[in-house]
């Protein structure tokens, strides 16, 4: 069994430095490992030794060449950027059809656009590429949280990807998924044409995620709700008796639409709080990203109450973060994940939210867990007050509250491992195991299909 997986990390420097990303890919991958152990998993990367780090026994697959393949400028390179847009687009579906129409075709025309102006010797990740999709028997794509209007980029390679899989006639499946809001004309074109050709979409939770995938014309025997991967790991870490430290985040970046006042709002009623409770106030950071930097985020949040924390900079692990979490009695966050971390063990959460992004991320979140999580609006102004009376019930309910989030956890837990079985029943027989079977029958040589 050949399985290539796709995920929603970061690119370049920025790679496998979300630790709500690396944590869903570690417990996909280690799934993939139990249900096929003799199977071989590839990961598109473009950092081979932190793949190695987080997830030992996975092999590597660049994701430069994966670009240079089904990117829009495979065959004519960047000159499409002096065309008009429409002159653009059409080159682009134009390449697009002959890549699926006539492979043989595409790859000898790429390969003479490179040979001619490749100065880096990139072939060898596109030839990487394309013989992992040749021999592939299954494509996943891993826990993320695209298919918004923020990750526009993401939503083109990926399904880009998927249809490269499924013209090769290889089963895709997608798990963990978080859908919405979306409302990119171009990318719901797309979408409409790819997603219902899906064996299997799971989502992690989010309002409107699972209208969304039927609006595009996913039946809804293709979809179902699991919740988030990282919920497994975080579970699996918990303590016997809660913390007594609040845990603290907040995601500045361009989508999370946070601003600086809704900073300077927020510190003095962490700090009031913390010291009415005589309680610490510590790090929980997830991205540690030029872009969504939240260690730096956290430090402001702490001025003149912890002067000397780091923000949290050496929490560079799912595991450590996961950790830190659990000394919390409750967790107040912007970041989804952070969240994630703490409902899994059983710690109320106080989201912090300016976007409709975030908004149906922690409304899904309270969706799946049901109790213990509570969305502060970052924009309304008294969010101040409202954050001040959350964290208050937070801390007051959390042992209340504890047994019965963990619960939830486990409830997670099984609805996702039982998607990931579910796919290893059905493709035993499906695709390429299913014409391998059926050849070697042909040949009298027929000794079962490992699963």
């Amino acid at each position: 069994m050949r399985i290539v997986v796709d995920t929603a990390l970061n690119t370049g420097s920025a790679e496998y430095s979300n630790m709500g990303d690396v944590a869903m890919l570690q417990v996909g991958f280690r799934r993939l490992q139990r249900l096929w152990p003799s199977g071989r998993i590839e990961v598109l990367t473009e950092s081979p030794t932190n793949l190695a780090l987080f997830c030992p026994g996975a092999e590597s697959i660049p994701r430069a060449g994966r670009g240079l393949w089904i990117g829009d400028h495979a065959i004519i390179g960047g000159f499409d950027r002096l065309l008009p847009q429409a002159a653009s687009v059409g080159l682009s579906a134009l390449g697009r059809a002959c890549r699926l129409r006539y492979p043989a075709t595409f790859r000898l025309v790429a390969d003479l656009r490179l040979r001619i102006r490749d100065r880096r010797n990139v072939r060898p990740e596109v030839n990487a590429f394309v013989d992992a999709m040749e021999h592939a028997d299954l494509f996943v794509v891993c826990g993320a949280g695209g298919f918004t209007d923020d990750t526009r980029e993401w939503n083109i390679s990926i399904l880009d990807t998927i249809e490269e899989a499924i013209q090769r006639n290889i089963p895709v499946v997608m798990f963990g998924q978080g859908l919405g809001p979306l409302g990119d004309p171009h990318i719901l074109g797309r979408a409409r044409k790819i997603l219902p050709k899906v064996s299997l979409i799971t989502l992690r939770g989010g309002r409107g995620g699972s209208a969304l995938a039927q609006s595009l014309g996913v039946n809804s025997s293709q979809i179902q709700t699991t919740g988030d991967e990282a919920v497994e790991i975080a579970y699996e870490a918990r303590e016997r008796e809660p913390g007594q430290a609040v845990g603290i985040n907040l995601r500045v970046a361009s989508y999370s639409n946070v601003k600086e006042e809704m900073i300077d709002g927020l510190r003095p009623v962490l700090h009031e709080f913390a010291r009415r409770h005589n309680v610490p106030l510590i790090p929980v950071p997830i991205a540690f990203h030029a872009w969504a930097n939240d260690h730096l985020t956290i430090r402001r949040l702490l001025q003149g109450f912890d002067d000397h924390s780091d923000g949290g900079i050496t929490l560079d692990t799912p595991l450590k973060v996961i950790r830190q979490v659990a000394r919390c009695r409750i967790v107040v966050t912007g970041a989804y994940h952070a969240a994630v971390f703490a409902l899994s063990q059983g710690i109320p959460v106080v989201s912090l939210s300016a976007s409709d992004d975030y908004t149906a991320k922690f409304v899904g979140l309270e969706e799946q867990f049901g109790l213990g999580c509570e969305t502060v609006f970052l924009g309304a102004p008294d969010a101040s007050e409202r954050l001040a009376a959350a964290a208050e019930r937070a801390w007051q309910s959390a042992e209340k509250v504890r047994l019965p989030l963990q619960e939830a956890a486990r409830r997670q837990i099984a609805l996702s491992q039982g998607a990931y079985e579910r796919v290893r029943d059905n493709i035993r027989f499906n695709g390429r195991e299913q014409a391998r079977r059926t050849q070697a029958t042909q040949r009298g040589q027929l000794t079962g299909i490992s699963s």
